[in-house]
């Protein structure tokens, strides 16, 4: 079995509804996404890819389709929470929002991301890890071993 991983950056801004931190007002990062997949390398010698787990540009498309096109220059909030008012503001003047079903931490943006990405791989390949920097110096972490 063998890893690979692919880097991404994209930059969100994301309002946390009822936080108790300075970090209650809008404000945003330069994510920094790992994606680390998982399987056997094809042993075909006819096959495009062979000697690949999966090939980088295919990890690309997945991830750039799900999670940077959408996220990318965007506002994400709670859209269950009363800030959904503060979303259709922002909207109505010109700003890309994304309502989350939940509070739009990096925790739980992993969950989101793992969610949408796993749907989209090859049969043989898993999703193994998944790491976001929210900072230089915090993130958050998902593994798949870790999940129920």
């Amino acid at each position: 079995m063998i890893r690979i991983t692919k880097i991404f950056t994209f930059e969100t801004a994301h309002v946390l509804y009822n936080y108790d931190g300075k970090c209650k007002n809008m404000h945003g990062h330069s994510y920094k996404l790992f994606v680390t997949v998982k399987g056997n390398p094809i042993n075909d010698l006819d096959h495009p890819k062979n000697g690949m787990v999966v090939d980088f540009g295919d990890i690309k498309k997945i991830v750039k389709s799900q999670i940077i096109d959408v996220w990318d220059h965007a506002v994400m909030l709670n859209g269950i929470s009363p800030h959904k008012q503060l979303g259709e503001d922002l909207e109505g003047k010109g700003h890309k929002v994304i309502y989350c079903g939940y509070q739009p931490t990096c925790e739980n943006m992993l969950y989101d991301i793992a969610d949408k990405i796993k749907k989209q791989l090859p049969e043989a390949v898993s999703l193994a890890y998944l790491k976001l920097h929210e900072t230089e110096n915090s993130y958050g972490e998902w593994f798949a071993e870790d999940q129920v």
